[in-house]
């Protein structure tokens, strides 16, 4: 396998627009990594200018240390698995994963040793006589895997692979995909717009927007450290609660007040510093805290506030509660054990060791 350097690549079409602007990762060889982001960020563009079906406007590309901006794909030693699959329809199980060794005129022996190994690996060894038109889309995106892993390839890349499925085939296809990678020691480079799919496959996810990156770290570090409030706010499911306010000084104190004036945290409650450049200066920090941070029950440094119910979701072992707290909806997550009505008045409390705090201009993480 091999390390991947993307280094200050650029992406730019003919009208001015840049789709990728000043990206900078490093892959490491065998390193499971996510690229993610909304519609539109430029996670699909990077990954093509890694396999070599976009240009690079500028900045450098290396694999295994060879610099290959202008190498074409097929020389790529890279893979890629396609959304749609891309299989070819007249052809059997077995021949679309043979096509791309015949090109490469590979014998014939181990061209069958390979798949036969390959269908093994995937539970495919009961499909190679069919053709994709009489199989499930879990079953084509095997055949897709399968045929690039017969490849044997430095580097596998999968464009939003698990798109087209239901829900529960993309969980049963992110569980295969995890334990492919463990099996094989691939390098990985995976494109998704599903942050639940990024948490759980990657080793380490780049968050991109706008065809920036914001943050390349992992998973946890991610969900319990984001660097602004884009990260925050797309990393976790449901997001994290934004509440805007000031911080005031009262008797040597610092608290955090919201926009509204009524509702109080004492900062100096929590883990972090802030600078104190931010005193008394109207409106100018964002508190965010996660909805799994808001409980029924008193943690050991929590604050109450009393809410009014918008809306209930139940999901079996919990249950998401909307509530407004000065004409702002927010989500907190409460066990299903008790039953909550629509505007019934609830109290709930708010854990001061787990609130972040970020600039409100320029939405960038101060505590």
């Amino acid at each position: 396998m091999a390390k991947v350097v993307i280094e200050n690549i650029v992406k730019e079409y003919d009208k001015g627009q840049v789709a990728v602007n000043n990206v900078n990762l490093t892959i490491n060889d065998k390193e499971f990594v996510v690229l993610v982001g909304p519609s539109g960020c430029g996670k699909s563009t990077t990954l093509r200018m890694v396999a070599g079906l976009e240009s690079i406007t500028s900045g450098n590309l290396y694999i295994d240390d060879l610099k290959v901006n202008n190498v074409a794909p097929k020389d790529r030693g890279i893979a890629m698995v396609f959304q749609n699959y891309a299989l070819y329809p007249h052809m059997t199980v077995y021949q679309n994963m043979a096509f791309g060794l015949k090109i490469k005129k590979v014998p014939k022996a181990e061209i069958h040793k390979k798949i036969i190994e390959t269908a093994k690996t995937l539970e495919l060894e009961d499909l190679l006589d069919k053709k994709p038109g009489h199989m499930s889309g879990g079953q084509r995106q095997r055949v897709a895997i399968g045929r690039a892993i017969v490849r044997k390839p430095k580097v596998f890349l999968f464009d939003e692979p698990l798109s087209n499925l239901d829900a529960k085939l993309r969980g049963q296809m992110r569980v295969e995909i995890a334990k492919l990678h463990q099996k094989l020691e691939a390098t990985i480079i995976y494109v998704t717009h599903d942050q639940v799919e990024a948490m759980t496959l990657g080793n380490r996810i780049a968050v991109l927007n706008k065809g920036c990156l914001e943050q390349f770290d992992t998973p946890m570090n991610l969900y319990n450290n984001p660097v602004n409030m884009f990260v925050a706010g797309f990393i976790g499911s449901p997001p994290m609660n934004f509440i805007a306010g000031k911080i005031i000084v009262e008797d040597d104190k610092r608290y955090f007040v919201n926009d509204a004036g009524n509702v109080k945290f004492d900062l100096n409650r929590t883990l972090f510093s802030i600078p104190k450049e931010y005193d008394n200066d109207n409106d100018n920090v964002t508190l965010g805290i996660r909805p799994e941070d808001i409980t029924i029950s008193k943690p050991e440094n929590g604050v109450s506030v009393e809410v009014s119910i918008e809306t209930i979701e139940l999901l079996g072992n919990e249950q998401l509660v909307a509530f407004t707290l000065n004409n702002k909806t927010l989500i907190c997550r409460l066990p299903s054990n008790e039953q909550y009505l629509a505007q019934q008045k609830l109290m709930l409390y708010i854990d001061l060791e787990r609130i972040l705090l970020f600039d409100s201009n320029t939405e960038k993480r101060v505590g």
